[in-house]
Parts: C-alpha cells; sequence; structure tokens
C-alpha cells in the first residue's frame, strides 16, 4: 500500500511538473505574439487576425474537437489578438 502511494505522489509531481512547463510556454508564446503585434503597423494587425479568424472558421467546419475546447481556444484567441497584455 505504501509503495502504491509513493507511485501515485511521484506521478502527480511528474503530472505537476508537465503542467508548469506548459504554462511557461504558453506565457512565453504570448509575449512573444504581444510583442510581434505591437511592432506592425495597425492594417498588418488588422490582416493577420482576419486571417486567424478565417483558419478558425474553416478550422470548426471539419473538425472533431468538442464545441467547448472550440470556444475556449476562439476566447484566448480573442483575448490574445484583440487584447493583448499590457
Amino acid at each position: 500500500m505504501k509503495n502504491l502511494i509513493a507511485e501515485l505522489l511521484v506521478s502527480l509531481a511528474d503530472k505537476e511538473q508537465e503542467s508548469k512547463e506548459l504554462v511557461a510556454q504558453v506565457e512565453a508564446l504570448e509575449i512573444v505574439v504581444t510583442a510581434l503585434l505591437r511592432r506592425m503597423e495597425p492594417s498588418e494587425q488588422r490582416a493577420l487576425i482576419d486571417s486567424i479568424e478565417g483558419a478558425m472558421d474553416g478550422a470548426k467546419v471539419k473538425s472533431e474537437v468538442s464545441v467547448e475546447d472550440s470556444a475556449l481556444l476562439q476566447q484566448y484567441l480573442q483575448k490574445l489578438l484583440k487584447h493583448p497584455r499590457s
């Protein structure tokens, strides 16, 4: 029983580390995208945002992703592209 609990704790620690790494990757990408958007002219920003939104609309049609996951992704994209970090 003690071995089982120890193995579960090790597994949880590994998952927590993986989660922290994913959060760091996402935050780094958010910083990079924000910096790139700030250097773009407004017309270039609009063209990029329109292109991404068009790609998302096309992906919705042939996607097997759940509606909830798709909505969550769309929400984060809107936040990132239209309201980037200050």
